[in-house]
């Protein structure tokens, strides 16, 4: 009998620890929130974080971790998980009414410290899709950035260098990439458009040398000195498109390297290139020494 005891005994608590995990879920996180029970909401939570759980379910959990972990009065631990939220989503706010205003103005707090420098990450990553030729990406990533560029937790900070640099220039790489990505395929052949293809130029950066650009906050940019571009001919007809001329201005303020991306019309590209290797600047700094410096410069040509 007392064999048949200790048999039976294991396979109930099985049994009831299956149907205890099956029970949590996000959704009775939420009711136990909602019911004021902060303490056994946070504790499941916590288990749910850390066991496997779908995907959707990665906001939901991070969000309600913050509301209860602010109830109980955990300000630092909910502002770490109100930060994974962000950088997951950062277009994401909680509406006023899912949430009271002391949880409202938290989130808007850690936004406003978070969304400059995810912004910047998001244009690095933007640009190393463009420079790798996934345009489709690239264009996505551009429009992903302007768009928490645009958001108004940002406020007056995307009008001031580096954002607004950067604004700039996610712009042009945007109308780039959106214009370089194929066309989906047509039941009627029609006649491809042109590829935007890079021009003469494509020089390679020296090895082992570190050179900063918008994306870098500590970094005072350069300053032009002589940055002309030569005059449009009109002989030659409307330009055919705009062009980003990307220039490494060394430490004595000469351009280095220089590349032009996109095309305005053959003829004046290549002008405008040995051009560009005569500008002139006052280099760029890092506390008070001077830096290699990429900079952009766009050139839409209006007739």
């Amino acid at each position: 009998m007392i064999r048949q005891m200790k048999l039976v005994v294991p396979v109930v608590v099985i049994l009831m620890t299956t149907s205890l995990v099956a029970q949590e879920s996000l959704s009775l996180a939420r009711d136990l929130y909602a019911a004021a029970e902060y303490e056994a909401a946070l504790s499941m939570l916590n288990r749910l974080q850390s066991t496997a759980h779908a995907q959707a379910d990665n906001r939901g959990i991070e969000q309600y971790r913050a509301f209860c972990l602010l109830a109980l009065g955990r300000t630092s631990d909910a502002e770490r998980a109100i930060e994974a939220v962000v950088k997951a989503e950062p277009s994401y706010t909680p509406s006023d009414t899912d949430v009271s205003p002391r949880l409202r103005t938290a989130f808007s707090d850690v936004r406003k410290r978070m969304l400059p420098g995810i912004i910047q990450d998001q244009y690095s990553q933007a640009k190393a899709a463009f420079d790798q030729k996934a345009y489709d990406v690239a264009a996505s990533s551009f429009k992903d950035m302007l768009d928490t560029l645009a958001d108004p937790a940002v406020g007056a900070a995307a009008a001031q260098p580096p954002l607004s640099d950067l604004r700039m220039l996610a712009k042009g790489f945007y109308e780039l990439s959106a214009a370089a990505v194929p066309p989906p395929p047509r039941l009627v052949p029609m006649a491809a458009p042109p590829i935007v293809a890079l021009t003469p130029g494509n020089l390679p950066t020296p090895p082992g040398m570190r050179i900063y650009g918008p994306q870098d906050a500590d970094v005072q940019p350069p300053t032009a000195l002589h940055q002309n571009l030569p005059e449009y001919d009109k002989r030659l007809g409307p330009p055919t498109g705009q062009a980003v001329l990307e220039v490494v201005i060394d430490e004595s303020g000469n351009v280095q390297l220089a590349k032009l991306r996109g095309s305005v019309h053959p003829k004046y590209d290549s002008l405008a290139l040995d051009a560009a290797h005569t500008w002139r600047y006052k280099p760029a700094t890092r506390f008070g020494m001077p830096v290699k410096y990429t900079k952009i410069v766009v050139i839409a040509v209006k007739l």
